[in-house]
């Protein structure tokens, strides 16, 4: 839903027509300075974060924010400034420094605009429904945080304490041109609701678990209902209770959807173009090639409705499309902006901006792959629930994380774990996957069941 007029409902103080102003005021100085191409963005934003513990209101956030970033590029030399001040003399200032910049930097022969023949033509920006205006008041955010609050305190005596609920409305639009021809921009909106409740057993050395649940949404109509997430929240904090360690050990590992998906962005991390060209990644020289097993497959889908990581075009104007990433376990296709992949000698795939709707799926689910079937799958072993620290080097692909969980015997949940790290290689455990779940989960721009990998190392007591 493209906002041509800002109103009440959307919560904007700018429409789009005056963004087109801003933004050709700023190309046109650009040009008049003589600069040789240039690239500008109109954007605001605005939104509302409530925050309760314990019963109590704690916070009321409104932020409002806006923004006319301008790129110069005088022959291969790049600057780059920005400004909030939306006066004529303001932007002009902007623009000078920001050509005063360019003039002043070493050049670079792969900087620049996207080709021409790469640019997303008008006709080409479909309305994606990224745009649902939350008119949300602090009072009624607050008794909304409060009712899932208090439904994860009345699941059991046991929740003890907990360290907040919290509800944010926000929600954005921007235009943006530049002199290769491109014109376009949207409106979008992001909503949430997260609990963060606590367990304990009474006792002098009483034993305390947190975990935390949350739902995203474009639209707030769709996110889950308040009791349900802080009702599960609480289940998962009691499940952890009296916890154990395990002798250090070498065992199947089943990651659950949401750890999943992390794995997930590793694999986009490492086939980025930036990781590549500065060859900072272990799957470098890796298209073509079969990294993971045959029955993997990763799709991108830019044009998802209501999607997290949709968008008509990417950060520099540039066409998107829908394609395999994976295919049988067979790289396909990079993440590349028109830097990148002029950098490496190749054309950009739309991804300037970082990857759009990401669905890892294996050809072996089945519709009935349910947690419980992948807890059978996974015969004896590890469930992770949690991981923590970053000690993932991708250069190597070597990985070990702190990490809690369950530990699983014949299919069944034993008893949970804590204090443990797993251990292992990126690209071992990318061959590893054995399965993945019908779970699927969507955590911000990637879709993924819970993933079973067949060896791992878990360092214990």
């Amino acid at each position: 839903m493209n906002q041509t007029h800002p109103s009440a409902d959307t919560g904007f103080s700018y429409g789009r027509p005056f963004f087109e102003q801003l933004v050709d005021h700023a190309l046109a100085h650009a040009k008049k300075l003589g600069a040789t191409d240039a690239g500008a963005e109109a954007s605001e934003g605005c939104g509302l974060s409530v925050g309760v513990r314990k019963g109590e209101l704690e916070t009321v956030e409104r932020n409002r924010d806006k923004s006319l970033g301008i790129t110069v590029y005088v022959g291969h030399r790049r600057g780059n400034a920005s400004t909030s001040d939306f006066s004529g003399a303001a932007i002009e200032q902007t623009v000078q420094a920001a050509y005063d910049i360019a003039r002043f930097t070493a050049a670079d022969p792969v900087a620049g605009l996207p080709d021409a023949q790469d640019i997303a033509p008008p006709a080409s920006h479909r309305d994606l429904d990224l745009f649902f205006p939350w008119a949300l008041t602090s009072e009624e955010a607050a008794r909304i945080a409060l009712e899932c609050e208090a439904a994860a305190f009345a699941t059991h005596k046991r929740i003890t304490n907990s360290e907040g609920a919290g509800v944010s409305a926000q929600q954005s639009h921007f235009f943006s041109a530049h002199t290769h021809g491109f014109r376009g921009g949207y409106a979008s909106s992001r909503h949430s609701l997260s609990v963060a409740p606590i367990a304990s057993l009474p006792g002098k050395n009483a034993e305390m678990q947190r975990d935390a649940w949350y739902s995203s949404m474009r639209n707030a109509a769709d996110l889950a209902a308040p009791a349900a997430v802080g009702r599960y929240a609480a289940q998962r904090a009691l499940s952890r209770l009296q916890a154990r360690k395990i002798p250090t050990t070498e065992c199947p590992v089943l990651c659950e959807s949401p750890l999943a998906a992390g794995l997930l962005g590793m694999l986009t991390q490492a086939l980025s173009g930036g990781a590549l060209y500065r060859k900072s990644t272990f799957l470098l020289d890796s298209l073509g090639k079969i990294v993971l097993p045959k029955h993997i497959d990763v799709l991108e889908d830019p044009f998802t409705l209501r999607g997290k990581g949709s968008s008509p075009f990417d950060s520099e104007g540039v066409r998107v499309q829908a394609r395999k990433v994976v295919d049988a376990g067979r790289i396909e296709g990079y993440f590349l902006s028109s830097y990148s992949a002029r950098k490496l000698g190749m054309q950009t795939t739309g991804n300037a901006g970082g990857s759009h709707n990401l669905v890892m799926t294996s050809r072996r689910t089945k519709p009935g792959d349910d947690l419980d079937a992948m807890l059978k799958k996974l015969g004896t072993g590890l469930f992770v629930v949690e991981l923590m620290g970053q000690g993932v080097n991708y250069v190597t692909g070597d990985y070990s994380r702190g990490a809690s969980g369950f530990w699983v015997e014949n299919g069944t949940i034993a008893f949970p774990v804590d204090e443990i790290t797993i251990a292992g290689n990126l690209k071992t455990m990318l061959k590893g996957i054995e399965a993945v779940g019908a779970d699927a989960y969507n955590y911000g721009a990637k879709t993924v069941g819970s993933i079973l990998i067949n060896r791992m190392k878990v360092a214990g007591s």
